[in-house]
């Protein structure tokens, strides 16, 4: 049986990976990328990088191609473009940046540590509102919090 970690440590050597470093300088540069963040709708809404685009992973297939109800058309048109998707860790959009490139996307990559490591930098966070997030409003949020039941019994 596989695990999600197995699925995202088989699709790394498929992708590539930036830093969020790498991606700050990118967005000052004059060839902006698309920023794809596939977290939840609340997750997004409590905070995000500004200008980025929501599409959340359970649509994200759909979103990619015209004739669904959940085509994004900015990012139908977006596959010679340069795109970076982001997540709260940097495994969902590692899983969406694999299956981009599946659909076609020739310059996706995925942000390495996600939001986490965006914020850990800290580097801006907006709310929906358009509001900036402190950095430690943004630490906690990302803190992970794990109920007894969501633990492996067997301590795996």
């Amino acid at each position: 049986m596989k695990r999600f970690t197995d699925l995202i440590a088989a699709c790394l050597p498929e992708i590539t990976e930036l830093f969020p470093w790498d991606v700050a300088d990118m967005l000052e540069g004059s060839d902006r990328p698309l920023i794809v963040d596939v977290r939840e709708a609340d997750e997004f809404d409590t905070m995000h990088i500004e200008g980025s685009l929501h599409v959340p992973r359970g649509i994200l297939e759909s979103a990619c191609e015209y004739n669904y109800e959940d085509t994004v058309r900015e990012l139908v048109e977006a596959r010679a473009r340069t795109v970076v998707v982001v997540c709260r860790s940097g495994n969902r959009s590692a899983l969406a940046a694999w299956t981009m490139q599946l659909l076609g996307y020739r310059k996706v990559s995925s942000m390495k540590t996600g939001l986490r490591g965006w914020n850990d930098y800290e580097l801006p966070l907006v709310n929906t509102n358009g509001m900036t997030v402190p950095v430690e409003t943004a630490d906690e949020f990302f803190t992970t919090r794990l109920r007894p039941d969501q633990l492996d019994p067997a301590g795996r």
